[in-house]
């Protein structure tokens, strides 16, 4: 058994501190917000964000940073990545040499394009900071349905040791030492998920999502190679699998907020509707920063940013993605003939 924190009582933490502590461990949950907290003791239920899943009697839940890191073997960071930088600000005084930082949200840090490991990293450069991602909705989780992610870290000791925190019937864990790989798969299928909900919310069909799935991924591949990563990462669980489930599914917050733009509402108007944070319009800037930084082609997102942040029609987006000047699907293959 295992001492853990959960920092962050959304619904993907409040879903891992539920199978972390049906595994067996003794679970600590934080949040920053008091009333949440009282309604966590009170109801052992997230009755906002994820109702029905009734949580075990025995997760201990707390305002008290300090009281929620210190003496833990494990924190998994589950806060929005938004707050990422500014949490691990206030935790940075109660972490010792060697705890273990498991980063569970997606995203790119909008001013430094650095991921959510990388600002971990640096806000607490005492601890071992890892991250685990793949297909993996907080509500299919909460409910125990079969689910396969992937844990990265510097070392393989640590990566196992998270593999074994999490690993049970019905929560497959593999491990991997392409952390970059991971994030960025992880934070960038947010914004083609945004595109996949506004062809959605067009009406158009399945013809078009899997157009938007197969392309985006080779955007998210094209840049992700050139920063670093590798062509596996982005071909498994944290790349096509989590692209593939953040673009089809009900519960994907991102797919929501694109299809309510597709329907004609502004960006404004789609994050109030879906209550919850949107990591996508937060990672679309960041992700044509770094396509300049690094001279990498990355149309779709491209559309999506114009159509987010500079009011273009989405019809329009699709047709300029539509009649691009013509290529070919994979620039390195040689023709038999000339």
């Amino acid at each position: 058994m295992a001492k853990v924190a959960v920092i962050g009582a959304g619904s993907w933490g409040i879903a891992l501190a539920k199978l972390l502590c049906t595994n067996g461990n003794e679970v600590t949950v934080w949040s920053i917000d008091e009333a949440e907290i009282e309604m966590l003791r009170t109801h052992h239920e997230h009755v906002d964000k994820l109702p029905g899943v009734k949580l075990p009697d025995s997760i201990i839940y707390t305002t008290d940073l300090k009281e929620a890191v210190e003496g833990k073997e494990f924190l998994v960071l589950a806060v929005p990545s938004v707050y990422t930088r500014s949490t691990a600000k206030k935790m940075t005084v109660f972490v010792s040499e060697g705890q273990i930082i498991v980063c569970v949200a997606k995203g790119i840090e909008e001013d430094t394009l650095m991921t959510i490991s990388d600002v971990v990293e640096q806000e607490i450069p005492c601890a071992d900071v890892a991250v685990m991602c793949g297909p993996s909705h907080a509500e299919e989780v909460g409910a125990g349905l079969p689910t396969t992610v992937v844990a990265g870290a510097r070392s393989q000791k640590t990566a196992e040791k998270i593999q074994d925190l999490f690993m049970n019937q019905v929560f497959r864990v593999y491990t991997s030492p392409d952390m970059l790989g991971m994030e960025l798969g992880g934070s960038l299928k947010n914004v083609i998920a945004l595109a996949a909900g506004m062809a959605d919310g067009l009406g158009y069909g399945d013809n078009t999502k899997a157009a938007l799935i197969t392309r985006g991924i080779a955007e998210i591949t094209g840049l992700a190679v050139a920063m670093g990563a590798h062509l596996e990462t982005l071909s498994g669980l944290t790349g096509i699998g989590d692209l593939i489930v953040t673009c089809e599914s009900k519960h994907s917050r991102n797919r929501k907020a694109g299809m309510l733009i597709g329907q004609g509402y502004t960006m404004e108007q789609a994050t109030k509707e879906v209550k919850m944070v949107v990591e996508g319009i937060y990672s679309a800037k960041a992700a044509i920063a770094l396509a300049k930084k690094y001279q990498v082609s990355l149309p779709i997102i491209e559309e999506v940013n114009q159509v987010l942040f500079e009011d273009k029609p989405v019809k329009e987006a699709v047709t300029d993605l539509m009649i691009r000047e013509k290529r070919t699907e994979h620039q390195g293959l040689k023709w038999d003939k000339e």
